[in-house]
């Protein structure tokens, strides 16, 4: 693989996975949109935000086949990592696995906006169940092809580390175009699916590495040893004691944030806040308050800017924190303030916490090549998947409806800071090859 040496080509690289995760996080909009509660039960642009303002799927059946979808798409990536290695193909083997993923996640997406009865039905709730594990399946192998390249891409842990850091930013973005522009297109009278529509062009983004990768196949670059199986490349991740540590580190507070991610419009609702603006005060700031971060792991490392993520991210959730308990005791613009103070300490942490995900298995996994000859880079993504899925699973899902069930929403940022806490405490116990991770003189030293 020819690597990518200009900052300015690696920034647009680091680009490329923007329009597919945006697809993957709306959705969860479209399947909002299959019922008459549509998203985030709102009524006033209900007739907007939902498919054709009737229920399309039977209820019961839908939660069983979408546990499955969900369960599909946190197993599915351990043999898609093994098959991703195994391609081998002239044009190349990471532009033709993306292209195996692309194409037709972008027809299950397509598909996914087209019911087969314009009422609910068993049938329409069997069909979107089989859409929806299409479009997790390949989407994964989109994904997973593509954090696979990064280790590949980049001449140096430098170049890595800010390829990284471009692709946290685009996370930022995509993730507050949900948040902050959707909803826009629904007040102004547009359908759900006319708003997939508009989205579904920036799935091309995906395109670029198509246009930026040079490689040859295996034969050509004198490659003898066949790909390892699926046991074998699990169990050279497993067998890594550093990458297994920092996976349960990160999936610790992994808890945290999807639970702040799925729950926080929650807590704005009980204190009586506009999540539009808290929330653009969290993620608007991002590439500025990147800057700090990248200053701390070039003179101390990645565990040191590990533990100031933490720590800040801890600080803004006990600010919103007081915020529940000054409400009705503070004026209304106060709060908000306060709240956007909040949010703006959240915004020094929640692209690191992105980042991370990219830099450190990229990283390790390099390591490993380097030291065994064995190509895990898709292996090493995919079990970090898995522990994110469960993680997920824990926080956005069942911690984040217990709260709801028993009315104690409020709670959540204390929680939130907990899984901080606790994750805090144990980077103190990273190895070197994570703490040193980013460090400029050991860079120069190496």
């Amino acid at each position: 693989m020819e690597k990518i040496t200009s900052r300015k080509k690696l920034t647009l690289y680091g680009c490329a996975g923007l329009g597919v995760n945006l697809l993957s996080m709306f959705m969860s909009t479209l399947i909002a949109g299959l019922t008459t509660e549509g998203y985030n039960g709102a009524s006033v642009e209900l007739p907007f935000r939902t498919y054709l303002n009737v229920p399309l799927i039977n209820l019961v059946l839908w939660g069983v086949l979408q546990f499955l979808a969900e369960a599909l798409d946190g197993v599915i990536d351990l043999p898609l990592a093994t098959l991703s290695e195994k391609i081998n193909s002239k044009w190349g083997k990471r532009k033709t696995g993306i292209l195996l993923g692309l194409i037709p996640t972008v027809v299950f997406f397509l598909l996914f906006l087209i019911p087969i009865t314009p009422y609910e039905s068993i049938i329409n709730t069997i069909w979107f169940g089989f859409l929806l594990c299409g479009f997790y399946t390949f989407y994964t192998l989109t994904m997973l092809v593509y954090y696979a390249t990064f280790s590949e891409v980049c001449k140096d842990e430098k170049d890595l580390h800010y390829l990284s850091n471009t692709k946290s930013i685009c996370d930022v973005v995509y993730m507050s175009l949900c948040f902050a522009l959707v909803p826009v297109f629904f007040s102004i009278g547009i359908n759900v699916r006319i708003v997939a529509l508009i989205v579904l062009p920036l799935s091309l983004t995906m395109l670029i590495p198509l246009f930026m990768l040079k490689e040859k196949d295996g034969k050509e670059q004198g490659e003898k040893e066949e790909p390892l199986s699926l046991m074998k490349s699990f169990a050279c991740a497993g067998k890594d004691k550093p990458y297994m540590y920092w996976l349960l580190a990160m999936s610790i507070v992994t808890v945290g944030l999807q639970l702040f991610l799925q729950g926080i419009g929650e807590v704005f609702t009980v204190i009586g806040l506009s999540q539009t603006i808290v929330m653009a005060a969290s993620f608007a700031p991002v590439p500025f308050t990147m800057i700090a971060y990248n200053k701390i792991i070039k003179k101390h490392g990645m565990g040191t800017a590990f533990r100031y993520v933490l720590g800040v991210f801890s600080i803004g959730m006990i600010i919103m924190f007081f915020c529940y308990l000054t409400k009705g005791v503070l004026p209304s613009l106060a709060l908000t303030i306060i709240a956007v103070v909040g949010g703006i300490f959240v915004s020094f942490s929640i692209g690191a916490f992105f980042s991370v995900t990219y830099t450190i298995p990229s990283q390790l996994s390099l390591q490993k090549f380097e030291e065994t000859g064995a190509k895990v880079s898709g292996m090493y993504f995919a079990v970090q998947g898995l522990f994110q899925g469960v993680a997920t699973g824990i926080g956005g899902g069942a911690i984040c409806a217990l709260l709801k069930e028993f009315d104690v929403i409020y709670l959540l940022p204390i929680i939130v800071c907990l899984t901080c806490v606790i994750s805090f405490v144990m980077s103190f116990w990273f190895p070197r090859t994570i703490n040193n991770i980013g460090k400029t003189n050991k860079i120069e030293v190496e």
